[in-house]
């Protein structure tokens, strides 16, 4: 089955300090490109899983970039066995907003509502680059070891995806830079 040993106890417990912190994000990575709650569910527990099992090969350094490369490899994995990506948009999170204000905070759902659904309408590869650089905060370098790429890949491919996000995002509200804020 696999040739990783077993974690002992040093190396689980080194495995929750270092990984377990960043199970959110891990979790946050897989709802934006299963977007399906439930199949995100099962793409980090099996990342957190691989993970487990592979933490004797983690050299240090930030363990998110790291987890989250184990997630995409996981969803990719998945995607490869189970046929292709699942396109539901019922599963964009709708996040109340921190305003006192009703109105405003309306008004705030509805801008996180239309920017969720242009980013879950985009391609895989422009969506995973958005949610890791503008969601996730990851750096270039850190998106480059995600994405095992170049960074002036990274950095071409992200301004490419923020030209779809905006187009998309136009095109959704009917009108030309009107409120759209700087991407």
């Amino acid at each position: 089955m696999s040739d990783a040993p077993k974690p002992d106890a040093g190396t689980v417990e080194r495995f929750r300090l270092a990984v377990l912190p960043h199970l959110d994000s891990a979790y946050g990575f897989a709802r934006w490109l299963a977007r399906d709650p439930v199949l995100a569910q099962d793409v980090a527990q099996e990342a957190m899983l691989r993970a487990l099992r592979y933490f004797h090969a983690f050299r240090g350094g930030e363990a998110r970039p790291w987890l989250l490369g184990i997630v995409r490899n996981t969803w990719i994995d998945m995607t490869a066995r189970n046929g292709a990506e699942r396109l539901s948009l019922d599963a964009i999170e709708d996040r109340p907003s921190d305003s006192p204000d009703p109105e405003q905070s309306a008004l705030a759902g509805d801008r996180r509502r239309h920017v969720a659904a242009a980013l879950a309408a985009l391609p895989l590869e422009a969506r995973e680059i958005l949610v890791l650089r503008e969601i996730e905060d990851l750096s270039y370098k850190h998106i480059a070891s995600v994405l095992d790429l170049p960074i002036g890949t990274v950095m071409s491919r992200l301004a490419r995806a923020r030209e779809r996000l905006a187009a998309e995002l136009r095109g959704r509200l009917g009108r030309r830079d009107h409120g759209l804020p700087d991407l």
